[in-house]
């Protein structure tokens, strides 16, 4: 395994050496720079062509989105953002992966230590695997659908992980005002879900909503699985229901992907189309084939525009999608 080189950037000396110190732990890490502003790292940059950049948000001079939209756009480049959970950085959070960041992690907040950075190393690897797809990532052009209303599934369930903020954003901007019912399971922290139903909601013509339990599942509606509970769907009468639970991590997640393919699985009727999206692992991969086995369709997304070909690898690999589409033919797919 080739040693993979990172940029730290972050305007205090301290957290420096707290992310320095996480990466120094695995010895096919190495630190080849670091940078206290944006100036300082367009520099080091241009001359050390790192294969990922840590990033902070906020940063004298110019801030850590703005910079990072250079990035992406100029020099793409694996970039993960190392921020607070304080109130006003969950929107700026969710605009980093907008713009194309790669993962984004809690600045340790003094009580919890340098624990919150531990996942930091297994993110670098990931994010330098992940390299050679970014470059096209904000190219990536989605199609609407064309199909007539009598083609439309009744019912979505969609599933995304590492990269996949960005490609729900572009994909539910295509999604008409009326689309059937649609379930999102997006892995992110409970402090983030909140803002980034709310940025789906000003991107899609559809009502994009945090999923509460009991909630009558609509047409015209989106619901996104709130972070740190399973979201699943349940039979009240001849009505379908939302349903949240507190219940153990599944694949090592919660909400997890699997909990609502496989609850879409059981109680659903009709014609269901269920998508899993960039990301890493496998989680969503065993409800999926559930899913197939109901009849259902089932679509993965193809390797060429993941940004991480994880969970839609895995799906693909066990049978549980009858078909791979790159991300711009997506909602046409789903909607045919």
């Amino acid at each position: 395994m080739s040693t993979t080189r990172v940029l730290v950037v972050d305007d205090s000396a301290t957290m420096r050496a707290l992310i320095r110190h996480s990466l120094a732990a695995d010895p096919q890490i190495e630190i080849v720079g670091e940078a206290a502003d944006p100036m300082q790292a367009r520099q080091a940059i241009k001359a050390l062509d790192p294969d990922v950049v840590t990033l902070d948000i906020e940063m004298p001079g110019m801030n850590g989105l703005e910079f990072l939209d250079k990035i992406m756009r100029l020099r793409p480049t694996p970039v993960i953002m190392v921020s607070t959970l304080t109130q006003p950085g969950q929107a700026a959070t969710i605009e980093a992966l907008r713009l194309g960041a790669f993962e984004c992690v809690a600045k340790p907040n003094g009580m919890g230590g340098r624990d919150t950075l531990a996942q930091l190393p297994a993110l670098v690897h990931e994010a330098k695997r992940a390299k050679t797809q970014i470059a096209g990532s904000r190219d990536r052009q989605i199609s609407a659908p064309q199909t007539a209303h009598h083609d439309w599934p009744d019912l979505i369930g969609i599933g995304s992980s590492t990269g996949g903020v960005e490609v729900l954003i572009a994909l539910l901007a295509q999604f008409p005002a009326d689309t059937p019912p649609v379930l999102i399971v997006q892995h992110l922290p409970a402090t983030f879900t909140a803002s980034f139903a709310a940025r789906l909601d000003r991107a899609s013509p559809a009502h994009v909503v945090e999923a509460r339990s009991g909630e009558p599942i609509l047409p015209g509606h989106v619901y996104l699985a709130p972070g740190g509970r399973h979201l699943s769907v349940r039979r009240s009468g001849a009505k379908l229901i939302t349903a949240l639970s507190d219940e153990d991590p599944v694949q090592g997640h919660r909400p997890s992907v699997d909990v609502l393919f496989h609850s879409i699985a059981k109680v659903c009727e009709g014609r269901v189309t269920g998508a899993i999206l960039t990301g890493m692992g496998r989680d969503g991969a065993d409800g999926l084939l559930a899913m197939r086995r109901r009849g259902f369709r089932t679509l993965a997304q193809d390797e060429a525009t993941s940004l991480v070909y994880g969970m839609p690898r895995v799906a693909w690999e066990i049978g549980a999608a009858e078909k791979r589409v790159p991300i711009g033919g997506m909602a046409k797919a789903i909607f045919h």
